[in-house]
């Protein structure tokens, strides 16, 4: 699948529910099918800056594809960076890169999470993109 027809799965998937509160025990749950981070890599090399709550990301390359796992030690921002990595895990790192991040607007999660939240959801997508320019430069 591209990048383009998960964002649209998770699109379809959160108009699904009709209030917020539905939307943040769906992210809840999908920060139970999270890809787990191995407990090696939960340093503070991984830790994403700018984030309220402790995430850590770590990112390798198979057959040319950026394999994302992470963790959190907070419930929504395990959901959030649950629904980053199922984005953007499995994808080439020029796709990453070329990726919009609109579905995020489109699905009104930043617009209902609190500043510091919201903050550390730019962090996230922003440490992500730097994990695929990192592999891109590998690869030209």
């Amino acid at each position: 699948m591209t990048i383009q027809d998960i964002q649209n799965d998770i699109i379809d998937e959160f108009s699904m529910f009709d209030d917020w509160e539905e939307r943040y025990q769906y992210m809840i749950d999908l920060g139970k099918t999270l890809p787990l981070i191995n407990e090696q890599y939960k340093t503070d090399d991984n830790l994403i800056k700018g984030c309220q709550s402790k995430v850590w990301v770590h990112a390798e390359m198979k057959d040319n594809n950026v394999i994302f796992t992470a963790d959190s030690d907070a419930i929504i921002t395990k959901g959030i960076i649950a629904i980053l990595i199922r984005t953007f895990s499995n994808q080439h790192p020029q796709d990453i890169i070329d990726a919009d991040t609109e579905f995020i607007d489109q699905i009104g999660l930043k617009e209902h999470l609190s500043p510091t939240r919201a903050n550390g959801l730019v962090s996230m997508v922003k440490q992500l993109k730097m994990y695929a320019i990192a592999y891109q430069t590998q690869l030209s």
